[in-house]
């Protein structure tokens, strides 16, 4: 009897170990083949729309007129949205991924642990007052003031001009003064309302950096959205002129309210929509927010200001360069790996769950390129498709898809000004690293790595380079920022505002 007990037990055993092997495969297959559907349906969408015998007369026409400059591409030719989630939703599911999350939530904690000890022996007492996060974040109501300013000015003033506009294009006489009178008014709400009037904000009000990133990030993303919403719909207007009447193309006012807080910035009438929302899981991705905001302040407490707080007062020389790079190498990386998760997973996720957005592919596998091309492309997929649509195709359009190398440096340079706009004004000087880095290094490495490079060497070059450049970044940049504190100029010229305090404030300390 005992050995027949020991072999059912065994028996038993086995069965839960099959059982648990068959649930370890089917979640790999699942994961494996919704990765490899996904990956098909975003190179079908991008491929060329081709010309077939078995089209009707009417598409024939449409692509032939489209093919030939005379108008441009419809919305449904563009971006396609489906049903999916995002890849780290999907990779968290296997219990080897989900311990690297494990592994930098125990950093987090030692940091907050090493803080801690190091103040109670500094100070004698354990001192917790944020001081860092509270001045970042500082003037607070006023940022909220002019986010709603800004909103409230996105959502009826470009609804009411193209609702003007398309209400009585087919009747105008002159539709192409209508068309240059009204899209001279949109741009002059983009430049004085959303770019103008935020800008002078922060800089009036001395807003300080965490809260100006704030303004002139949302700053951006209004004004992408705006332009994604006329484009669309006055390509679909323009698209349909032989209809009697435009009043058939406006779209629906809760649509374009809907999308100015849909986590994507391509205009649809409607998106694919979850059936229900999980406020379990939208309380998890705040959470996780607000955990890399934390994680984010004992890098800087910890890593960054004992570094970089009397640097501009020690001899400049290449050696003290050198040795800033390397050093500012490790937070660097991990404060680009907390703006990723925290902003491009969570904050997006959050805001997709909320209001039932089902395409959640914000990002795809950046981490595995093997070139700078495929890590421009799968980063930020966000904002990839809004200048591909509306930077790299309209400028092909534009000249008739010749220059394709020109319509790549141009978005290039959209990028790299932006990005570098919005760094001058939240930090408040101009000192274009990343511009620089962004022309000059990153478009050569866009030519030099680009898909045809396969392999895993590829990929350590990649992270190399990646690595190498955040530690430029943090380095010049803190050197930077402290140079303007410890040598203000008391009445600077125009010239004094463009070069860098730090190339000078050592030779005065």
């Amino acid at each position: 009897r005992i050995d027949a007990e020991h072999v059912i037990s065994k028996k038993m055993q086995l069965k839960q170990k099959a059982e648990q092997m068959k649930t370890d495969l089917l979640k790999q297959f699942d994961f494996q083949f919704n990765h490899f559907v996904d990956n098909l349906i975003d190179e079908s969408t991008t491929l060329d729309s081709t010309f077939s015998p078995s089209l009707s007369a009417s598409v024939t026409k449409e692509q032939t007129a489209v093919a030939h400059g005379l108008t441009r591409a419809p919305p449904e030719k563009g971006k396609h949205f489906i049903s999916r989630r995002s890849l780290l939703d999907e990779l968290f599911q296997v219990n080897h991924i989900r311990t690297i999350y494990h592994m930098f939530i125990a950093l987090l904690i030692l940091f907050i642990v090493s803080t801690l000890v190091m103040d109670f022996i500094d100070e004698g007492r354990l001192v917790l007052d944020f001081d860092l996060l509270v001045y970042a974040f500082g003037r607070f109501p006023i940022v909220i003031s002019t986010w709603l300013c800004m909103f409230l000015s996105t959502l009826l003033i470009p609804y009411g001009l193209f609702l003007q506009w398309a209400s009585g294009y087919q009747a105008s006489k002159h539709k192409v003064l209508r068309i240059v009178s009204f899209g001279a008014l949109f741009l002059i709400f983009q430049m004085v309302g959303l770019w103008a009037a935020p800008v002078y904000t922060v800089i009036h009000f001395c807003l300080p950096p965490a809260s100006r990133f704030i303004v002139i990030l949302e700053q951006v993303r209004l004004m992408m959205k705006a332009h994604s919403f006329i484009r669309e719909n006055v390509s679909r207007v323009l698209s349909n002129k032989e209809k009697n009447s435009g009043i058939q193309q406006i779209p629906q006012f809760s649509h374009y309210l809907y999308f100015l807080f849909a986590p994507t910035l391509i205009y649809r009438d409607s998106y694919p929509r979850n059936p229900t929302i999980r406020w379990s899981y939208v309380a998890t991705k705040f959470a996780q927010v607000l955990g890399c905001l934390f994680y984010a302040y004992y890098i800087f407490v910890r890593l960054c200001i004992p570094l970089f707080r009397n640097i501009s007062r020690e001899p400049f020389s290449l050696k003290v360069l050198v040795l800033c790079i390397f050093n500012s190498i490790l937070p660097g990386v991990l404060v680009l790996f907390l703006a990723f998760f925290a902003f491009l997973h969570c904050w997006l996720n959050a805001f997709a769950e909320m209001l039932q957005f089902a395409d959640r592919m914000f990002y795809k596998d950046w981490w595995n390129s093997t070139s700078f091309a495929n890590y421009y492309r799968t980063w930020n997929v966000v904002v990839h498709d809004w200048l591909y649509y509306y930077a790299y195709k309209d400028f092909l359009w534009l000249f008739t898809h010749r220059f394709r190398a020109a319509a790549m440096l141009s978005v290039f340079t959209v990028s790299a000004v932006v990005h570098e706009y919005v760094l001058a004004i939240c930090f408040g000087f101009f000192y274009p690293v990343l511009f620089c880095l962004f022309m000059c290094f990153g478009m050569a490495f866009n030519f030099v790595l680009h898909d045809r490079r396969k392999g895993p060497v590829w990929n350590v070059i990649m992270w190399t380079s990646l690595f190498l450049g955040q530690g430029m970044l943090v380095c010049l940049y803190s050197q930077e920022w402290y140079a303007q504190q410890h040598c203000p100029l008391t009445n600077p010229s125009f010239l004094d505002l463009l070069k860098p305090r730090s190339w000078t404030c050592r030779l005065h300390s």
